[in-house]
């Protein structure tokens, strides 16, 4: 191995372990519930535009959900990457 490709792999792993040493204070919250504490304490009279069509019984299912939906959406993007470069192949 050369000494770049052992700096890579430490490297990796420690982006890896980093998280584990990282205090959060306990608190783990998505960007959407920071912004709306962030706008409800800026403007007190906000009014949302709409409504969600579906919450989840709990955040378990709604991690799932958005974790389903980015599966999905990678799937495609790589899918659609995959054909184009098959046609790329097949007309050169």
């Amino acid at each position: 191995m050369t000494n770049k490709t052992l700096i890579l792999i430490v490297l990796i792993v420690g982006l890896f372990v980093a998280p584990f040493f990282v205090d959060h204070g306990g608190k783990f919250e998505g960007s959407d519930g920071q912004a709306e504490e962030q706008i409800m304490q800026n403007a007190q009279d906000y009014e949302p535009w709409f409504e969600s069509l579906y919450e989840p019984a709990s955040g378990e299912i709604e991690s799932l959900l958005f974790t389903l939906q980015g599966c999905l959406g990678t799937a495609v993007i790589f899918y659609i990457l995959g054909y184009y470069r098959r046609v790329r192949k097949e007309h050169a």
